[in-house]
């Protein structure tokens, strides 16, 4: 790969970075790969390892998170969220660093009442700043089944999919002055929480208790990324392996035309379409072209 690399900045990044770090892929083991972190039993792995679930009742809500942190790779996890009347509840699954200027990729699912669709939320944080919402509904019902909600993360950009089928993709705009992601390695998160106060409607319907316990399950997760090793910015080196498909620079054709089929039919919410918003005009990185 070395021999590929030119001498600008992007490009030197991405060699020297993905040149040092070793990319391990793994995962079907929640008892390997994951702490419960909070929910006092709340939260269960079952199924030898295979299978996790969240719950949330009027008293607390659940959350786990990765053992490792990574810098770059895919994330793949499959999810069946909560049933029934799921209003004032928020699944969050999301990658994140620490501290007051963390960096964070965010799939959030806000519930509803039994019959209307949920609604995908997701956000990317850069140096503690977020405000980069893109809003979504599902063409299925996600709590009939497990589907699986992917994060591509890379020096050049961040891609959102849903079942492989890419729904957003933030591109590193560092060049015109947008922070970018790529230095802070980050661990995976979940957590089932009540957030009545916004979830649903703007906080109009609120978590009806009497449905509780409401629960969230989680499978096949994969990682296919670099762990951090937390000594240095090299990655630790465990089961050497191909970065694979990720590895990709840009989507090919047939997942931009997947990606302005999910952008036309099913996106509800665009920071930067919202003049309302930001009336002295759309931040910057609104300007360039989406992918």
């Amino acid at each position: 790969m070395g021999s590929s690399c030119n001498v600008v900045s992007m490009a030197l990044l991405a060699c020297l970075v993905l040149n040092s770090l070793v990319f391990v892929a793994h995962g079907g083991d929640f008892y390997q790969d994951f702490d419960l972190t909070w929910g006092d039993k709340r939260g269960k792995i079952f199924n030898g390892g295979k299978l996790l679930s969240l719950s949330l009742d009027r008293v607390s809500g659940s959350g786990f998170q990765s053992k490792k942190e990574y810098l770059f790779g895919r994330i793949d996890m499959q999810l069946k969220l909560v049933a029934g009347n799921s209003a004032g509840t928020v699944t969050a699954y999301y990658l994140s660093s620490q501290g007051p200027t963390h960096d964070e990729i965010d799939f959030e699912f806000l519930g509803n009442l039994s019959g209307d669709p949920y609604i995908l939320h997701t956000n990317v944080f850069t140096q503690g700043k977020g405000n980069r919402e893109q809003q979504f509904y599902l063409w299925f019902d996600p709590t009939r089944n497990f589907h699986t909600y992917s994060i591509i993360w890379k020096p050049q950009h961040i891609i959102f999919l849903v079942d492989n089928i890419p729904i957003r993709v933030f591109k590193n705009a560092e060049s015109i002055g947008v922070p970018f992601p790529k230095s802070q390695p980050m661990r995976i998160y979940s957590s089932l929480w009540n957030a009545d106060d916004w979830a649903t409607r703007g906080g109009l319907v609120k978590t009806d208790w009497a449905k509780a316990p409401f629960t969230a399950y989680y499978r096949n997760f994969i990682a296919n990324a670099c762990v951090w090793s937390g000594r240095s910015s090299s990655c630790a080196k465990t089961n050497s392996v191909s970065a694979g498909a990720w590895e990709t620079n840009e989507l090919d054709a047939p997942g931009r035309r997947r990606l302005r089929w999910v952008q036309k039919y099913f996106m509800i919410y665009n920071y930067c379409t919202d003049l309302k918003r930001f009336p002295q005009g759309v931040p910057p990185e609104c300007k360039r072209p989406r992918f």
